[in-house]
């Protein structure tokens, strides 16, 4: 007994250069990112899986081809309402092809067409197809291979069942206020300090706080509550984004998300009389308020979502998960309608960054869902959210890179990008790295 408790006060305390709270996309991409010469911990709050980024289904957006920037930008600030980060978007529509590759070195598995390249799908705002997909589990199948790469990484080391609490604040050499790692409760309850060089916040958005969300319970705004306890600036805590189709049912819990991509495949939106009274392909915010005042105008509890136009074969490949689901709550989606209701979904908000990730906390970053970097605006534009978690958790492991090899910061730089080459040989070139580092 005396030396299991003299192991547990040990654990109490833990030093390492780089702590990232969370183990979604943004998470694991950062710490494979960081250089294998830094020590890095993950926290998870609950078991691994229990992240938004495992929920994905439609895809992720890639720029199809050169002539596809214009309108890739055009229609991410259309369903943003304009209100996005110019910057932001062009970093993210620029580094989206590499991103993608690098996913496939890493063992992704997107749909391919017959002839082996890849296949694209189309959601709604969306004016072309650019979306790489694996059925209807995109955000599982990436997730997954991201975990197993972080698992085999020597440097790093994952936390489940270990919630954060607090930063920790100190001071550098020139008196400036920094944060210096997080505090948090272990597993077995315990008070666990973690002292870092860079923090990272990756503790996704806000979707517990909701009676209805396609979010996992555990997801309930820490990152944003604390950064602002230690006065870090927030941004647009009042953009939260509807989905416009959830399963319909009367049991609680979290709503079951209905693809974008199934009404980019063709799935038609009907009233009570079997009518279709929408374009289903207008930005998610527009589809939400006109299912919303369909059922205000009939007293209803949903609409339906008919796949009545979408091949069976592309129900039975594309959305087979989606079947599976829904024929398990009694319904047949190649045969009848489904009742569908808009959901909370998605956080446009949160913790403001830089263009690297960076807070206005210095040594404090932030990525994926729980921060904001205006790539979304006010509203985001589907299938962006993979995308833009990779890219800015890239740039934030660069920053932190950058930041503890000042010294020597091209030559880190170079470093980082012979070793992302293993992964991505021949799909950069001198530009892309350039871009993705914001080395000069």
């Amino acid at each position: 007994m005396a030396a299991a408790a003299a192991v547990a006060r040990a654990a109490r305390t833990m030093d390492c250069d780089v702590v990232i709270v969370g183990c979604g996309v943004a998470g694991l991409y950062c710490a494979l990112n960081l250089p294998a010469a830094l020590s890095v911990v993950m926290l998870s709050k609950e078991e691994v899986d229990h992240c938004d980024s495992m929920l994905a289904q439609g895809g992720i957006c890639v720029l199809h081809d050169a002539g596809d920037y214009e309108s890739f930008f055009e229609d991410t600030l259309r369903a943003g309402h304009y209100e996005n980060r110019l910057e932001s978007v062009d970093l993210m529509i620029r580094a989206s092809r590499p991103i993608i590759d690098d996913l496939i070195k890493r063992g992704v598995r997107f749909a391919r067409r017959a002839d082996g390249s890849l296949d694209y799908t189309r959601e709604g705002a969306h004016s072309r197809p650019r979306i790489v997909y694996h059925e209807d589990v995109t955000g599982k199948e990436i997730t997954e291979h991201l975990l197993a790469c972080v698992r085999e990484l020597p440097n790093a080391r994952i936390l489940e069942h270990t919630c954060m609490t607090d930063v920790i604040e100190g001071f550098d050499a020139s008196g400036r206020r920094v944060c210096r790692g997080v505090v948090a409760t272990a597993a077995d309850g315990a008070r666990l300090e973690i002292t870092a060089d860079a923090t990272v916040m990756a503790t996704g958005g806000v979707g517990g706080l909701y009676s209805h969300s396609t979010n996992f319970g555990c997801l309930t705004g820490d990152g944003c509550r604390i950064a602002a306890e230690h006065g870090v600036l927030l941004e647009h805590m009042d953009y939260v984004q509807i989905h416009p189709t959830t399963l319909w049912t009367s049991r609680p819990g979290r709503a079951f998300l209905i693809s974008e991509s199934a009404r980019g495949e063709g799935a038609v939106l009907l009233d009570a009389r079997g009518e279709r009274f929408c374009d289903e392909l207008q930005p998610r915010d527009v589809v939400s308020a006109a299912i919303l005042a369909k059922m205000a105008e009939e007293g209803s509890e949903h609409v339906w979502l008919s796949f009545r136009d979408v091949p069976r074969a592309t129900i039975e490949g594309h959305f087979t998960h989606i079947l599976e689901h829904c024929l398990e709550e009694g319904y047949d989606i190649r045969e009848e309608p489904i009742p569908v209701v808009p959901a909370q979904h998605y956080f446009m908000g949160g913790i403001h960054v830089d263009s690297d990730s960076e807070t206005t906390l210095p040594h404090l970053f932030a990525c994926g869902e729980t921060c904001c970097n205006g790539v979304h605006g006010r509203n985001r534009l589907a299938s962006n959210s993979l995308l833009e978690s990779l890219v800015f958790a890239q740039r934030a492991a660069d920053k932190i890179m950058r930041d503890r090899f000042a010294e020597d910061t091209a030559a880190q730089l170079a470093a980082a990008a012979r070793e992302r080459s293993r992964f991505i040989a021949g799909s950069r070139d001198v530009t892309d790295v350039a871009l993705l580092t914001g080395a000069e």
